[in-house]
């Protein structure tokens, strides 16, 4: 028997491309659960310290790869329909600089990310005896994330930093993830509009059968993407340039009660055409570099804020930092208890 949502993201006779409904009268009932907060739940599996470090959680591709499979299959077992390869902050510069690699073994250990994931999901498979495949997703960091500075979530690197010197930096890195063969890339954390633009761009021209998320970081003024361009004209744009291979837009690693100030209305005057929706905030939490993650206690719960981020229109929806397995089982729980509760709404307006 599967676990917990394991069978949610199986798309509808009645559901188009994008994730919405040919029928807008009714909600889409496809929710995609994704996964959590991959650094979160690795640390459930090491005493070795991980924030902090110029390589991120990326570093345990080389150290601890048993220690990556079981962070994957937690998410899993929780009832997540996709994980994310461990790659946010893996780049082939960073391999070499900080690992002591050459640049074939550090583009190798970025293809074997994929790799942990498949031994992950071929565990989860045997352990719960079902042939239901859930996605593995390439996760594509932005540039500023290598820069160990934390200018992925001002943007600051967008100054003066050429988009094609930001291009020649991903590209290796997502042919290393396509060549490893995950199903789609998320395109995450991205927080000026130059360097999603390319990013979107850069899916047509170099992998044109790839389909991809796209999620920026944004200011607390629940209207900003990082580095101070609005965030529904920046995300309608983006969509709009390459609708054909993105299959949602929007935001992560943002404080859950900020999500619906950002996202409310942005399909207002494009009913017939909708952006698909994607958001997986992190916990809420501050980080302080002498004090790490703190005032978790001050923070309600990401399940609570669930369901409103559906009746939005959300169709694909997660944890990102400090959020972890369990809170990923609550997130299902929400999602399918909306779920129900729209089957009902639907019955009741057909009678």
């Amino acid at each position: 028997m599967a676990p917990p949502g394991i069978g949610s993201s199986t798309a509808s006779e009645n559901q188009n491309g994008n994730g919405y409904t040919k029928d807008h009268r009714q909600k889409n009932l496809d929710i995609t659960i994704l996964d959590g907060g991959f650094a979160t739940q690795l640390s459930c599996h090491t005493n070795k310290p991980i924030d902090g470090d110029v390589l991120w959680s990326a570093r345990f591709l080389s150290t601890d790869k048993e220690a990556v499979i079981n962070a994957h299959l937690d998410f899993l077992r929780a009832g997540a329909d996709i994980i994310m390869t461990n790659t946010y902050q893996a780049s082939i510069g960073g391999f070499v600089e900080h690992l002591k690699m050459s640049e074939k073994e550090s583009y190798d250990l970025i293809v074997e990310s994929v790799h942990l994931a498949k031994i992950a999901v071929e565990r989860f498979q045997q352990e719960f005896n079902t042939s239901k495949k859930p996605l593995i997703v390439g996760s594509v960091g932005p540039y500023g994330a290598s820069l160990h500075d934390g200018s992925e979530y001002t943007g600051s690197y967008a100054a003066n930093t050429p988009v094609e010197t930001m291009k020649q930096w991903h590209l290796p890195r997502i042919r290393a993830l396509l060549e490893g063969g995950v199903d789609l890339l998320g395109l995450e954390t991205i927080p000026c509009k130059s360097e999603a633009e390319m990013l979107v761009k850069l899916l047509k021209t170099e992998c044109p059968q790839t389909k991809a998320w796209l999620t920026f970081s944004v200011r607390p003024d629940g209207k900003s993407i990082a580095f101070g361009e609005n965030f529904q004209h920046t995300a309608k744009s983006c969509y709009d340039l390459n609708r054909n291979q993105l299959v949602a837009v929007g935001i992560n690693c943002v404080a859950p009660r900020l999500v619906e100030t950002f996202i409310s209305g942005i399909n207002r005057g494009r009913e017939s055409d909708p952006v698909p929706l994607i958001v997986y905030p992190n916990s809420g939490e501050s980080y302080k570099v002498d004090l790490g993650w703190i005032d978790r206690d001050k923070c309600e719960p990401v399940e609570v804020y669930v369901s409103k981020w559906l009746d939005l229109g959300v169709t694909w929806v997660g944890g990102c930092c400090r959020t972890y397995a369990v809170d990923v089982t609550r997130i299902h729980n929400e999602v399918q208890r909306w779920k129900s509760k729209q089957r009902e709404i639907n019955c009741s307006s057909t009678d």
